[in-house]
C-alpha cells in the first residue's frame, strides 16, 4: 500500500519541480534585452570566419609542433596538480569521514571541521585560485599547479569522505572484533571497498583537470589555452581551431584511458595494457614523475623560489589589501559596494539559470538518437538505417561540446555577441550540453527495458513508446543530473565573466586589474554564498524527486 501511495506523490513532486524550473528559466530570460543590438556590427561576418577556421584548420609544421608542445604543458600541469590533489583529498577525506575518530564528540568535530575546509576549497573555481596565486607569487608554474590542486582536492576529498561514510559496517565490525587498529580498519577494511569507485571518479576528475589546465593561460600561464588566446587576439581562427582540436584529442585520450580503467575495475579484465590496475597505476606514476621533472628542470620552477623575502612581501601586501589594510574605507564596509555586489550576484544567478536551461533544451532534443539501445533498435523494437548515423553525429557533437572549456567558448562568442549575460550563458550551455546529453543518454541505455517492450508489443508506435515508456522512467535521473550540472555551472559563471560575459566574474577581473583588493574580498564572499546556496537548493530538490 505504501508503495502504491508513494509513486503518485513522487510523480506530483517531480511535476511541480519541473514547472518551477521552467518558470525560473523564463524569469532568467527576461533579464536579457532581446534585440538585434545583441549582435556586434560585424557579428555575422565573424561567425562565417570562425566557421571557415573550423573546416580549414592551420596544419603548418610550426603550428602543429607548437600544438604538441602546448598540449604537453597542459597535460603536465594537470598531472602535477592532480597528484597534489590526491594527497590532499586522501588526508582531508579520511579525516572528514570520521572513520579515524574516537567517540561521537571527536567524530562530530573532525567531520564538521574538515568538511568545512573541503567545502571552502572546492567552492572557489580553479581560475580564481590561479588569479590569487599569480597576484601573490607571480607567473610561476606552481600558480597553475596549486590552483588545480586546491579545488580538485576539495572535490575529491568530499567524494572520498562520503564514500567512506557509506561503507557497509559488517566487514568493519568483524575486523574490530578481531582486534584491528583504526589504521588497519582504514587500509584493510574501508579502502578495499571504496577503491574502485574512488579510482573511477578520480579518472573522471583528471579529464576535467585537462580542460581546467588549458584555461590557466588567461592569467598569463602557458599551455593550449595560451595559444588559443593569442590566435584569437590575432583573429587567426584557423589556428584557434587547430589548438582546440589538440585539446579535444587530449581529452579523448584521457577519456579512453579512463574508460579502460573503469571497465577493468568493473569486470576485472586485467591483462591488457592500460586495462589492468597495476599497468595503469605504473603508467600514472611515470606520467606524474615525468611531469614534475619537466616542470622542475625544463620550466626551471624551483619550489624554493616561492619562499623568498620578495614573495613574502607580495603575499603580505596582497592579502593585507584583501583585508582592507591601508584603506580608509574598504569596499566591504561601503553600502554602495554591497549594493553593486548584490546586483552582480543576481546577474550571475540569472546567467547560470539561462545556461542550464539552454543546455537542457539542446540535450533533450538530441538525447533520444544518442542512446545506443535506441540506435540499435533493442529498446523500441524498431530499426531504421539512419539511426546509427544520427547516433554517431550526436555523440560526436557531445564530445566536441564538452571537450572545449567554457572560457574558450566564451572567448569566441564575445567576438560575435556584445558583452553581457547572454554570451556567458551560451558559452556555459555549449560546454554543458555535451556533458548533460552524455549523462542522459547513458540513463536511457541503463534503464529497465521491459515496460517499453510491453508497449511496443501492444502496438505502440516508436514515438508513443518514447513518450509513454522511456521519458517517465528516466525523468527522475534526468532531473537529478540537471540539478547537479546547475551546481557546477554556478561555480563556473565567474570564469566566463573574465572575458566580458557579465556578472561577478567581470567585476572580479576589473577589481584585480585596478588593484582594488578589498573589493575582491566582497565579490568572493558573494560568490561563495551563491555557490553554497546553489548546493543547498540543488540537494533539497534532488531529495524531493527521489
Amino acid at each position: 500500500m505504501n508503495r502504491i501511495v508513494a509513486n503518485p506523490v513522487a510523480r506530483h513532486k517531480r511535476l511541480t519541480l519541473t514547472i518551477v524550473l521552467i518558470l525560473v528559466f523564463a524569469w532568467s530570460l527576461s533579464s536579457v534585452n532581446w534585440s538585434p543590438e545583441l549582435l556586434h556590427a560585424g557579428g555575422w561576418a565573424m561567425i562565417v570566419e570562425i566557421l571557415k577556421g573550423l573546416v580549414s584548420p592551420a596544419l603548418s609544421p610550426d603550428v602543429l609542433w607548437l600544438g604538441v608542445e602546448a598540449s604537453w604543458l597542459t597535460l603536465a600541469y594537470a598531472t602535477a596538480g592532480m597528484s597534489l590533489a590526491l594527497v590532499y583529498a586522501f588526508i582531508a577525506g579520511v579525516l572528514a569521514s570520521g572513520v579515524l575518530a574516537n567517540g561521537k564528540g571527536s567524530k562530530f568535530f573532525t567531520k564538521l571541521f574538515f568538511r568545512g575546509i573541503l567545502g571552502f576549497t572546492r567552492s572557489i573555481h580553479e581560475l580564481v585560485w590561479a588569479w590569487l596565486f599569480v597576484a601573490s607569487v607571480g607567473l610561476s608554474p606552481y600558480a597553475a599547479i596549486f590552483a588545480l590542486a586546491i579545488p580538485y582536492g576539495g572535490i575529491l576529498g568530499r567524494i572520498f569522505a562520503d564514500m567512506l561514510a557509506d561503507v557497509p559496517q559488517q566487514p568493519i565490525v568483524a575486523l574490530k572484533t578481531a582486534g584491528a587498529s583504526r589504521l588497519q580498519l582504514l587500509f584493510y577494511g574501508y579502502m578495499p571497498l571504496v577503491r574502485a569507485d574512488f579510482v573511477s571518479y578520480t579518472m573522471y576528475r583528471y579529464e576535467c583537470a585537462i580542460r581546467s589546465s588549458a584555461i590557466m593561460s588567461f592569467v598569463g600561464l602557458g599551455g593550449l589555452g595560451y595559444q588559443i588566446q593569442l590566435s584569437l587576439a590575432d583573429l587567426k581562427y584557423n589556428e584557434v581551431w587547430t589548438y582546440v582540436f589538440f585539446l579535444i584529442v587530449l581529452v579523448i585520450l584521457v577519456d579512453g584511458w579512463s574508460s579502460l580503467v573503469r571497465r577493468s575495475l568493473l569486470h576485472k579484465a586485467g591483462k591488457r595494457f592500460f586495462a589492468g590496475g597495476k599497468s595503469s597505476a605504473i603508467f600514472a606514476l611515470l606520467l606524474a614523475a615525468v611531469s614534475w621533472l619537466y616542470i622542475y628542470i625544463a620550466q626551471g620552477a624551483s619550489l624554493s623560489s616561492l619562499f623568498t623575502n620578495e614573495n613574502a612581501t607580495y603575499v603580505a601586501q596582497f592579502f593585507g589589501g584583501m583585508l582592507g589594510i591601508g584603506e580608509e574605507t574598504p569596499a566591504f564596509m561601503q553600502a554602495a559596494s554591497w549594493e553593486n555586489a548584490f546586483r552582480l550576484t543576481l546577474e550571475t544567478l540569472e546567467m547560470s539559470i539561462m545556461a542550464i536551461g539552454f543546455a537542457a533544451i539542446a540535450a533533450l532534443l538530441t538525447v533520444i538518437p544518442a542512446a545506443r539501445n535506441i540506435a540499435d533498435g533493442s529498446l523500441t523494437a524498431t530499426k531504421r538505417w539512419y539511426n546509427w548515423l544520427l547516433f554517431g553525429i550526436v555523440r560526436l557533437s557531445y564530445i566536441f561540446s564538452r571537450a572545449v572549456p567554457e572560457l574558450v567558448w566564451a572567448m569566441m562568442i564575445v567576438f560575435i555577441l556584445k558583452p553581457g549575460l547572454l554570451p556567458g550563458a551560451i558559452a556555459l550551455a555549449l560546454h554543458n550540453f555535451g556533458i548533460l546529453g552524455k549523462l542522459w543518454a547513458e540513463v536511457i541505455e541503463d534503464m529497465d527495458t521491459r515496460p517499453v517492450r510491453n508497449l511496443a508489443s501492444a502496438g505502440a508506435s516508436k514515438w508513443q513508446s518514447l513518450f509513454y515508456g522511456v521519458l517517465p522512467s528516466v525523468m527522475p535521473k534526468f532531473l537529478t543530473y540537471f540539478l547537479y550540472r546547475w551546481e557546477v555551472i554556478m561555480r563556473t559563471t565567474i570564469v566566463v565573466g573574465f572575458v566580458g560575459a557579465g556578472g561577478l566574474g567581470q567585476q572580479f577581473k576589473l577589481s584585480m586589474s585596478f588593484f582594488h583588493y578589498s573589493e575582491l574580498t566582497l565579490l568572493l564572499l558573494c560568490y561563495m554564498v551563491l555557490v553554497v546556496l546553489a548546493d543547498l537548493v540543488s540537494e533539497t530538490a534532488r531529495k524531493s524527486v527521489k
